[in-house]
């Protein structure tokens, strides 16, 4: 009996952290010189702090494009990603014209990216028809910021055959600014990202404005996107408010995910928000009623959930 006794409590202490042992999540963001990563990260201490029996991790990636594909597959659990580019892969338009990702869902949209053209003060670009002719970094390959990039330059009637453009990621294309290497740089991602920052601490910069026509000839072509004024005063030098567009950002998963972690993480996200701010001011946008007046496709039925909890108003067109 004493054998037995003796076997069996080994036996717990060895299945005792099989069953402690928490799920790893994956959330898939971008590089690490814009909004993704860092609110990635904030959302990863969320639900490690909050989502009992739950480990998240934020990942490097290429960003939007990619990361549809990364929960589609299964190889990310929760993903980062511009609406626009969530609505053609939930459609199978644009950019997944004919490889629709049905199974994509949304959990929420969190705050909105801004698209920022910068160039050097002195380069005599102060205009969107100034790229013409210049070396321009039109964002990462397969990254939201190529897509709104390339959306807002054919709305206004140019081309990259009118550029000479370059897919460099957010870092890299204020490398390539500040050493000479190109005349201009997209960015699509939450005001203010770091890479801006850090380049306008060493350079003098101006953020290129768009006209009320060029907004309205964007809007156009991609309906998700909105006027979006950049405040003065958001990177160093920058004196006067610049017009440009705006673009929700989704927190997307697999229609596959348990309800009820869906739920949990819904309901962390938007309880615990002061935590994000913290770590990065584009959550102050993070609330419920921004979430769902721009998300563009499905909810989960977890984040249902949470939303019919809390009294909010849900589109037709935004249930499964």
């Amino acid at each position: 009996m004493r054998a037995l006794k003796t076997a069996l409590a080994a036996t717990l202490l060895v299945a005792a952290p099989a069953a402690l042992a928490q799920q790893q999540l994956s959330i898939a963001t971008g590089g690490t010189g814009g909004t993704y990563y860092p609110y990635g990260g904030g959302l990863a201490e969320l639900i490690n702090e909050h989502v009992e029996g739950y480990d998240a991790v934020a990942e490097v990636t290429g960003a939007s494009v990619e990361n549809m594909g990364l929960v589609w597959r299964g190889d990310s659990d929760l993903a980062l990603a511009l609406a626009d580019t969530v609505y053609q892969a939930y459609n199978g338009t644009g950019d997944f014209e004919g490889r629709q990702l049905e199974n994509i869902r949304a959990l929420a949209s969190i705050y909105p990216n801004a698209v920022q053209i910068v160039t050097m003060a002195d380069s005599g670009i102060e205009s969107l028809a100034d790229l013409k002719g210049k070396v321009v970094s039109v964002g990462a390959p397969g990254s939201g910021t190529e897509i709104n990039a390339s959306t807002l330059l054919e709305a206004n009637g140019i081309t990259y055959d009118d550029i000479d453009a370059r897919r460099l990621n957010f870092n890299e294309t204020a490398d390539a600014i500040r050493d000479g290497d190109i005349d201009a740089g997209f960015w699509s991602v939450g005001p203010p990202t770091s890479s801006i920052m850090n380049l306008a601490t060493t350079r003098d910069i101006r953020l290129v404005g768009l006209t009320d026509e060029e907004v309205a000839n964007a809007q156009g072509e991609e309906p998700v996107f909105a006027a979006y004024q950049l405040k003065a005063g958001l990177y160093e030098g920058m004196e006067e408010p610049v017009q440009s567009i705006g673009i929700p950002n989704v927190l997307a998963v697999s229609s596959e995910m348990d309800e009820e972690l869906a739920y949990q993480i819904t309901k962390t996200l938007f309880e615990h928000t002061d935590q994000l701010i913290a770590i990065h001011p584009a959550a102050n946008d993070t609330t419920v009623e921004f979430s769902v007046e721009s998300t563009p496709i499905a909810f989960h039925p977890g984040a249902l959930r949470y939303y019919e909890e809390v009294g909010a108003e849900i589109a037709d067109r935004q249930r499964p």
